[in-house]
């Protein structure tokens, strides 16, 4: 159970930008795979040493409850003796030095723990559960890559995402779907009765029933035709789109605001301030600072909920259903609303005054 390999985790979450651009402190945290990794890398770690990974290695030591001093990076005598203790355990030659048998041992400890925890939660996950279990569970997910999210206790679409593809890939039940179904069923069950207006409207006359239903398809055809009009008729920043476009194919850079390389809310900076106006810098503010519309029209700003709770990605909309944006994978380029990948994640749209 949840053993895949640790490589394609990395690729696919925002981790290869931080690794080009980032010091390894400021992101390993966040990563388990990393962490992992740059521990092997050391090979050996012994009384004396110091730096990130000693540190994470008294990490892991602290969660397996065999190191309760500051984890400061300094491998001092606490650390040996935390080490001792492990090794003891865990039939290991008793040298307080962590070599990669030792390191291993260590990781692998670390993942059995995080397994059992998922385990003893099967079929018992659902929303509404306490918010230090519903912690227990992200930390879990997050350590084999399924949750990329804030660890805040709160059951939301991406938890609920990352139980879902756990399940699906090692064809287990981690989820009460039960517990769901219960809570789905309370829930209509307070919504207001309309099944007499229903039925009502099932027992009226044929030609009543008939101009109803005219009534509803041009009521369709007109919701057809306006998000098309729209595209049309809208000149709202069109010198934004412009300078937008003739940025397709740059580079994407963590924190870049310039023709140099751009993340996605430097973009939209960098296009606004072409036509002389001034938004906030991330997405969280950009979304906070524009006007939230039903649908968008070209110029209007897409936002949606990717790696962290909230809006988290952003692009400019440019008509029939495409947008323009920086991308992690291939920089500034055009996507559609309607690829699978952003219709699951848009939150909504913004106008920007």
């Amino acid at each position: 159970m949840l053993n895949g390999p640790i490589e394609h985790v990395v690729k696919q979450s925002v981790l290869c930008t931080y690794v080009l651009s980032q010091p390894f402190a400021f992101y390993v945290d966040a990563y388990p795979a990393l962490q992992n990794e740059q521990l092997l890398e050391a090979e050996q770690l012994q009384y004396g040493q110091h730096g990130e990974a000693v540190r994470i290695l008294q990490q892991k030591l602290n969660k397996l409850s065999y190191f309760d001093d500051n984890i400061d990076g300094d491998y001092g005598l606490l650390t040996e003796h935390a080490l001792k203790n492990f090794q003891a355990n865990h039939n290991l030659n008793i040298s307080g030095q962590a070599n990669l048998k030792t390191l291993n041992t260590v990781i692998d400890e670390e993942k059995k723990q995080y397994k059992d925890q998922l385990e003893e939660m099967s079929g018992s996950i659902h929303p509404g559960m306490d918010v230090s279990d519903v912690k227990i569970v992200q930390r879990a997910l997050d350590y084999f890559g399924y949750y990329q999210g804030e660890i805040d206790g709160i059951y939301g679409p991406l938890t609920q995402k990352a139980l879902e593809t756990a399940e699906d890939e090692h064809d287990m039940e981690l989820i009460d779907h039960e517990a769901i179904q219960a809570l789905y069923e309370q829930e209509q069950n307070t919504q207001p009765n309309t099944g007499n207006e229903e039925q009502a409207d099932n027992t009226q006359p044929d030609d009543k029933a008939e101009e109803k239903q005219d009534t509803e398809e041009t009521v369709n055809e007109a919701s057809e035709q306006e998000p098309k009009q729209a595209d049309v008729t809208s000149t709202q920043h069109q010198q934004a789109i412009e300078a937008a476009r003739a940025q397709i194919g740059t580079p994407y850079v963590w924190g870049g605001d310039s023709p140099g390389g751009f993340d996605c809310s430097g973009f939209i900076q960098y296009i606004f301030q072409i036509e002389g106006i001034s938004v906030p810098r991330t997405v969280s503010d950009m979304w906070n600072f524009s006007t939230q519309v039903d649908s968008p029209s070209v110029g209007d700003l897409v936002f949606f909920e990717t790696y962290k709770p909230g809006p988290s990605h952003m692009g400019i909309y440019i008509g029939d259903g495409q947008f323009i944006h920086a991308g992690e994978s291939r920089g500034v380029e055009i996507s559609k609303l309607s690829d699978t990948y952003w219709d699951d994640r848009y939150l909504g749209t913004g106008r920007v005054p």
